[in-house]
């Protein structure tokens, strides 16, 4: 707290005054018979007195007297003059208000409440049957630079009243707003046509039959590090679980090793567009050959042979090669490759058992490299093991063919989706 020296001050010197005056008054009232020259001492000392109190009230301010009393040091006044001076100016400096400073008031920052920003606010989907074309200008006589199918997103560059600037893929440009739909419409229309999918943070993933991790539950496939799988959308899951198709089928992962994400197709440009459309007549080119060329190499279909005796390790081990070598192929060519190995086993590969067939020296890759192993501690797929039994039992669809390679090889024998069998 401040203390206004100029209040005390004035209280000094008032207080000084009226001790002066009380004194004064005292000496006059005071009945004792005094000589003359008593009366002259006393009143030459109650004069010193006075002049003392004075000095010493006036040098003990460390600032230079002012106003009245100051006048009348500076004009020599007597002392009964400067105490009335003195006392008049302390009556005036009582009524000044004290200068008071008032603590500073610091402004408490108001927390404002943060909105979540929908990441709809800044997309747009075209609502078309097909796809909506993206122009280098806004105006329809542009030049088309590139398209948005149906189930595709973009995000808004641009957002005008008739035309907006969007970036989707590797397209930029514009599009017609009444051809779009935007916000909570295109969030709708997302979740509709897009697919959502479970990606394997970790290789090894067992697909399950049950939403369970006990023994019992029978494991239905396995996914590599990286591999989708198609979340099943329509099922609710238990706690810790994704619901997930195979094939037709609802299957379960466990949602701890696995990421899930909604994804939508993007825009094309017109050069892919055209590349693309190059692509698949080679490739349909591609299937009707060697749909011929197995049409004229092959029997009349799949015959079928004495089946041969087999454990149930047998069927696991076989059902394993056949996920390494043709996990991805269609059944026919899982059926293939299981064929191949019992088309072996009875030329008399191997010592006569499949084991053998399947390690035999320089064969099969997977057997040297190790994934046979990784696959059979993972579990096999139940076309896979399906494959394995029916080929077991003298299904053979290869006509005795005991090899296979990448159709692309050129090798000329049954093509069966990606191998050819000869």
């Amino acid at each position: 707290m401040k203390i206004n020296r100029k209040v005390i001050e004035s209280a000094a010197v008032a207080g000084f005054a009226l001790v002066i005056l009380a004194t004064a008054g005292t000496a006059r009232t005071t009945a004792v018979p005094y000589t003359e020259e008593t009366l002259t001492k006393e009143a030459e000392l109650q004069v010193a007195t006075k002049e003392k109190a004075v000095v010493d009230m006036v040098t003990a301010v460390e600032e230079p007297a002012e106003g009245a009393a100051g006048n009348a040091i500076s004009a020599g006044a007597n002392p009964e003059a400067l105490v009335a001076a003195l006392t008049a100016e302390a009556k005036a400096r009582a009524a000044e208000p004290a200068e008071a400073e008032a603590a500073p008031v610091e402004e408490q920052p108001v927390e404002q409440p943060v909105e979540e920003v929908s990441p709809w606010a800044t997309k747009l989907m075209p609502n078309v049957e097909t796809s909506l074309n993206i122009r280098a200008e806004a105006s329809e006589e542009a030049e088309v630079v590139g398209k948005l199918y149906r189930g595709a997103a973009a995000d808004i560059l641009e957002r005008g009243a008739e035309w907006s600037k969007i970036s989707s893929g590797t397209v930029e440009g514009y599009v017609k707003n009444e051809y779009c739909v935007f916000h909570a419409e295109a969030e709708a229309m997302a979740n509709e046509l897009g697919t959502t999918y479970a990606t394997a943070a970790t290789g090894g993933l067992r697909v399950r039959a049950e939403a369970s991790a006990t023994e019992e539950t029978t494991i239905v496939d396995v996914l590599e590090e990286g591999e989708k799988i198609k979340v099943d959308t329509a099922t609710a899951a238990p706690e810790g679980w994704v619901a997930v198709l195979r094939g037709d089928t609802t299957a379960y992962v466990s949602a701890e090793y696995v990421t899930v994400e909604l994804e939508l197709g993007k825009a094309i440009s017109i050069e892919e567009e055209l590349a693309a459309i190059k692509k698949a007549e080679e490739e349909k080119a591609a299937k009707e050959a060697a749909k011929k060329q197995s049409k004229q190499t092959s029997s009349s279909g799949t015959t079928q042979k004495a089946a041969v005796a087999a454990s149930y390790d047998d069927v696991t081990l076989l059902g394993a090669l056949i996920q390494c070598e043709a996990g991805g192929e269609p059944y026919e060519g899982q059926l293939a490759v299981g064929a191949v190995v019992m088309n072996r086993l009875r030329s008399g590969y191997g010592g006569g058992s499949i084991y053998g067939v399947i390690y035999q020296s320089g064969q099969f890759t997977p057997a040297s490299s190790g994934s046979l192993e990784r696959r059979l501690a993972n579990g096999v797929s139940a076309s896979c093991l399906q494959a394995a039994q029916e080929a077991i039992n003298g299904a053979d669809n290869v006509n005795g063919a005991l090899f296979f390679r990448r159709a692309s090889s050129g090798q000329a024998g049954i093509v069966i989706g990606n191998h050819v069998f000869y």
